[in-house]
């Protein structure tokens, strides 16, 4: 099926349709990467955020059609933006853990970035917490394999409440996204200030970049790069936006 095809519409809206926010490094204050957030825009229940979906999307095999859609979308973003002399060094796109055991997944992904001559390292495959839970070798596998190839990968909401930590060293991955819950224990106190300091700690120790998520002040911000965490996102940062509105400062007039 042609690209073309797979992107259908909804009251003149893309059924799928990614929302883009920056990820900056601490110190300079520069742009590092862009995250994609993917939004359904369903004819009776309208836009659907990913905490409404992606769950019962990922026991089925709907999870992988729109891996695909998410990633074509994805890709024509990273190029745009390259247009507009944007400095980035990834985008970000979401991937169902299942898709990590397909067969075809290396070579599917592969051909995509040739397909719209993006070079490998210019994408990162998102990971939810889920990934903690296989205790196979196929997903740490393909991670291996894929990143051999260039690819990134980032592991999300670590460090959360639920979240099975020790878990972390059967995976390599090369970026690993904290809890908002992590950001928010900062200044509660020294014990509370510790325990942030140790999870970036061992994030950094098993050879993987800590971003800190949910940051919406500078104190938070400073505190963080004093604990070795080189990159943040949330309020303080900025929203997510359309791809439309992803610009230079110097040009968000336009």
């Amino acid at each position: 099926m042609a690209d073309n095809e797979k992107q259908t519409l909804v009251g003149g809206l893309r059924a799928v349709e990614l929302q883009y926010r920056v990820v900056r490094e601490i110190s300079s204050g520069s742009t590092a990467f862009f995250q994609s957030q993917t939004r359904l825009n369903a004819p009776r229940l309208g836009v659907l955020t990913p905490e409404k979906f992606r769950d019962v999307c990922e026991m089925t095999n709907q999870a992988d059609r729109l891996f695909v859609l998410e990633l074509i979308q994805s890709l024509e973003a990273s190029r745009k933006f390259s247009g507009r002399e944007l400095n980035f060094n990834w985008l970000s796109v979401y991937m169902p853990v299942r898709f990590l055991k397909e067969r075809r997944a290396e070579k599917m992904l592969l051909e995509y970035s040739a397909r719209y001559e993006m070079p490998t390292s210019r994408i990162c495959f998102e990971l939810s917490e889920n990934l903690l839970m296989e205790t196979d070798t196929i997903a740490s596998n393909t991670i291996g394999n894929l990143r051999n190839r260039g690819f990134h990968f980032m592991l999300t909401n670590f460090g959360g409440n639920s979240c099975p930590m020790m878990r972390l060293s059967d995976f390599s991955v090369d970026y690993v996204m904290l809890s908002p819950e992590v950001a928010n224990y900062i200044g509660r106190g020294e014990r509370a200030d510790s325990a942030v300091k140790s999870i970036i700690g061992f994030v950094n120790d098993m050879g993987a970049e800590p971003i800190a998520d949910g940051v919406f002040n500078v104190a938070q911000a400073e505190a963080l790069y004093a604990f070795e965490c080189s990159y943040c996102a949330g309020s303080l940062v900025g929203k997510y936006t359309t791809e439309r509105y992803v610009r230079r400062r110097s040009d968000s007039s336009e």
